[in-house]
């Protein structure tokens, strides 16, 4: 799938990124996917910090993988904001954003005269998006959030890995990830505010918080028992079967998620006597014998190869997949067909592949219009508009500024 051009939901909206790392660029990326402008600013001489995050770097480019995948769209101007002179021009670039978004620490950009409050009265259509570890207020907002320590705090961590194991975290970091998506969400939100009343507003955005809202069924089994969920390994805290299995060549997943359901698995693999086993009727007596359960069943699916097993489950209609690598994901015809790599023309005559924007718009859906920045591509450009001129530019670059 090569770069689309199609109009954006978006357009029109112009964003400061005053973000870095993974939870603020995720906001803003999906913010320019969606059309609206980003100008990235970003640390003279460094960056934004996923620059160095590398090995691996996109081939035959020094940009880290890292940091090309949640950067595009975006435009890259070098600014230092702890001078006056760079503050100066950020108030400038201010007068004609429509949308702030930062994470620095609680209280940071206060001391470059950018916080919320300094900002509101002078800019009061603004829309201004922090997001933090913790929230702007209680009493751990002024510690730093990092993905790890949040899925631990959140609760996940307690919840992921074997039974008898040791807590595990989840392989990407999604404590980060959603973040950015609850953000952009926000985002979204206070654009509509906006477009019916004129006014701008501050969303405030704790990584603990998103992470404990996504906690879902397993917070409120807690809320519901006060006992707390036990890890199950790869099996469901509430159906049965509901899992990873051995198969005679590998593993699947099978997802058994109701009683008619078991009833059609049963027959299939030739076990119907289970429907007649109290222990097995019910999901609410599976979960109840859980172990017996999967005791019962694990000879049975180890009597297959996992793509027999999907052949003959898919046909009965029983919910199953292989354990895919990422080689088999990126190679999987659905994925090929859904379109979900995209090559994108980068500043470095290279092209680059990125994963594709997964919401799918009819009217206005998402743009690729440029590959990830390199550091300070687009300072001359956007400061130019400022009426600033090349040798405005050139001192500021000089002076360490720009």
């Amino acid at each position: 799938m090569q770069g689309s051009f199609a109009p954006g939901a978006l357009n029109g909206l112009k964003v400061l990124d005053l973000t870095r790392v993974l939870a603020g660029p995720t906001c803003t990326q999906m913010l320019g996917d969606l059309g609206a402008e980003v100008i990235k600013i970003e640390r003279p001489g460094a960056g934004d910090d996923t620059r160095g995050f590398a090995p691996p770097y996109v081939p035959k480019t020094t940009e880290s993988a890292y940091f090309v995948g949640v950067n595009r769209n975006k435009k890259s101007v070098t600014l230092d904001i702890a001078k006056p002179e760079g503050q100066a021009i950020v108030h400038r670039l201010l007068a004609e954003c429509d949308i702030l978004v930062e994470n620095f620490k609680v209280g940071a950009l206060a001391k470059y005269g950018l916080g919320w409050d300094e900002l509101k009265d002078k800019y009061p259509r603004l829309i201004y998006c922090s997001i933090t570890g913790f929230g702007q207020t209680g009493p751990y907002a002024p510690r730093p959030g990092y993905d790890a320590l949040i899925q631990a705090m959140g609760g996940v961590m307690s919840l992921t890995g074997e039974i008898d194991g040791e807590p595990q975290k989840v392989g990407v970091p999604v404590a980060d990830l959603f973040a950015g998506l609850y953000g952009c969400i926000g985002v979204l939100a206070a654009v509509n505010h906006r477009n019916a009343t004129g006014q701008g507003q501050r969303i405030d955005i704790g990584m603990l918080d998103t992470h404990v809202a996504w906690l879902a069924n397993q917070g409120m089994n807690y809320l519901a028992t006060g006992e707390n969920p036990p890890r199950l390994g790869n099996q469901h805290p509430n159906i049965v079967p509901y899992q990873v299995f051995p198969s005679q060549d590998g593993y699947i997943v099978l997802s058994v998620g109701n009683d008619p359901t078991f009833e059609r698995f049963c027959r299939l693999v030739g076990r119907e006597e289970l429907l007649r086993d109290e222990r097995f009727a019910t999901n609410a007596k599976r979960v109840e014998n859980r172990q017996l359960v999967t005791d019962t069943l694990t000879p049975v699916m180890r009597t297959r190869s996992t793509k027999e097993w999907v052949a003959a489950l898919e046909a009965a209609k029983i919910g199953c997949g292989p354990i895919n690598t990422l080689k088999d994901v990126f190679e999987d015809p659905h994925v090929r067909a859904r379109e979900v790599i995209v090559e994108m023309e980068h500043a470095s005559g290279e092209t680059v592949q990125v994963i594709a924007n997964p919401v799918r718009l009819s009217a206005t859906p998402p743009s690729y219009r440029s590959a990830a920045p390199v550091l300070g591509q687009h300072t001359e450009e956007v400061l130019g508009r400022l009426g600033l001129s090349a040798e405005e530019v050139a001192r500021l670059r000089e002076s360490g500024i720009a």
